[in-house]
């Protein structure tokens, strides 16, 4: 047997020294050595400790002083030849020359140090102004927690049928459905769509004036994008949907907050001449949070408005499949040939927020002019989920499943009235009730609903501050919203009498 080689030693250059501090492992969480060592020559170049022209050691040399397979070497220096970080060459590699982010005093780059720990924070660039525009709405991500507004009964959701109008779709579809969509989303859906809305809503439209979306969020963002530029003049409802107000402000228009009463927005003869809008941001049918009907006179009067002043409306049809007091409120949009509404909703409290399968309705003249944009923007997607909804529509299970969830909610909606009128001494005042999934209590302002919201998160309640509602919030925005549709029964009595507590011991 021929005597063993001795170990090379160590090589006298800069890699082999850097290598040395911090040696490669062989344990599996820390990767392959060829990663490894990539990595460590990488870094050390990008931090400047590997200069520009630095020769670098051969890969059999290399390998040797390190007791690690040549090709692991050639391999790591090949691909760093490849990003451009060494310039390889048979009479040897050399660091290239690389520019990058300015170094620190001590030598170092902004944010980077030895080992790529510690070190000063990065000098980034600036933001988009439009960042700061966005207000924390302190909503709890469980859906879980008890009176959590606009969280459905997803227990009562008919997964068996469900599945089976998925199953169907997936085996109808086949590889055909993996591919992209059409742009406004799957024909079978729209058609299905228009045909409820007809019915159930009296939304006049073709399948071809129907937009599939991400949820109702994603439609208002695309109205924005449709419809409005920036600096224009956008109102919202105050208090209103903070999604609203949230679309708006990421599209770089000055919001402006119009009051609501019990009879939906109150819009002021002069606001259309001091700042007149163009976007309007609605809830007509069950205004959110605190559940006013826009009336008859009001909505002709705003749609007369609009097209004197060349202005859109955002028509929201939030949670009005829920009427729980004689037939559903009809939409705006049909009131009137021809009216600027963009009619949207969503399946996220009629069936189950994770579908995040939403709809807009356009009116043809806006659709005309925007085929180009939807068609180079839009990637039809949900595939398989978007047919299932149109089998699941279609067959009737949808109609079902919204009967059996309105007789629930209005159930659940008397037992939490109930609760209150029996454990609620402070002075108060009850909004909404007439559809939807909560109702509004309104509180003295000496009663903080922040701080009460706050407190009931404690007990595994999420009611939400009516404060969070507003964007210029007074002391008639002071209150709790109290959804209902995700809290049984049985739990509302002693859950409301906990909530009573916190809100007597609140009193400033």
């Amino acid at each position: 047997m021929p005597p063993a080689r001795p170990p090379a030693p160590p090589l006298a250059d800069p890699l082999a020294a850097l290598l040395c501090e911090l040696p490669l492992t062989r344990q599996r969480a820390a990767g392959s050595l060829q990663r490894q060592l990539q990595q460590r020559i990488r870094q050390a170049i990008l931090e400047g400790r590997l200069p520009c022209g630095t020769r670098l050691a051969g890969s059999r040399a290399l390998a040797d002083s390190l007791g690690i397979s040549r090709n692991t070497v050639t391999a790591a220096y090949d691909l760093l030849g490849a990003e451009g970080y060494i310039h390889l060459s048979r009479q040897g590699s050399t660091v290239a020359a690389l520019a990058g982010p300015a170094r620190s005093a001590s030598g170092q780059r902004s944010g980077a140090s030895s080992g790529g720990k510690g070190g000063s924070a990065a000098a980034l660039p600036a933001i988009a102004r439009r960042n700061t525009a966005i207000r924390d709405n302190g909503a709890s991500s469980s859906e879980n927690l008890a009176f959590k507004p606009g969280v459905p009964a997803l227990s009562r959701f008919p997964i068996a049928v469900w599945k089976r109008c998925l199953d169907h779709a997936i085996q109808g579809a086949g590889v055909n459905a993996l591919g992209y969509g059409a742009p406004q989303g799957e024909p079978a859906l729209r058609t299905a769509i228009a045909r409820h809305l007809a019915v159930a809503r009296g939304v006049q439209c073709d399948p071809g004036q129907v937009l599939i979306t991400e949820g109702a969020q994603e439609a208002l963002v695309l109205c924005m994008r449709l419809t409005a530029n920036p600096g224009d003049i956008g109102w919202v409802e105050e208090p209103g949907y903070r999604g609203a107000q949230t679309a708006m402000a990421s599209a770089d228009l000055q919001v402006v907050a119009m009051r609501v009463d019990a009879g939906g927005i109150r819009i002021p003869a002069s606001a259309w001449k001091t700042h007149p809008p163009r976007i309007i941001y609605t809830t007509p049918s069950h205004q959110y949070p605190v559940g006013g009907v826009l009336s008859a006179a009001r909505r002709l009067e705003l749609i007369a408005h609009a097209q004197t002043h060349g202005a859109w409306i955002i028509e929201d049809d939030y949670d009005s499949e829920f009427r729980h007091a004689g037939e559903p409120i009809a939409a705006m949009q049909g009131l009137v040939p021809n009216a600027p509404v963009l009619y949207c909703g969503t399946f996220s409290k009629t069936l189950f927020p994770a579908l995040r399968l939403g709809f807009l309705v356009l009116p043809q003249a806006l659709l005309a002019r925007s085929r180009l944009l939807l068609q180079e923007t839009l990637r039809g997607g949900h595939r398989f989920e978007q047919l299932a909804l149109a089998q699941f529509i279609e067959a009737g299970h949808f109609s079902r499943h919204l009967g059996r969830m309105r007789r629930l909610y209005r159930q659940r909606q008397a037992v939490l009235r109930e609760a209150i009128g029996a454990h609620v001494k402070t002075p108060h005042g009850i909004c909404g009730g007439d559809s939807g999934l909560h109702l509004t209590l309104r509180l003295p302002a000496q009663f903080p609903d922040r701080h009460i919201a706050e407190a009931a998160r404690g007990y595994d309640m999420a009611p939400a501050p009516l404060s969070r509602f507003a964007l210029h919030p007074g002391s008639e925005d002071n209150g709790l919203v109290l959804g209902y549709g995700n809290t049984s029964e049985a739990r509302m009595p002693l859950l409301v009498k906990r909530l009573a507590q916190l809100i007597a011991a609140s009193r400033r």
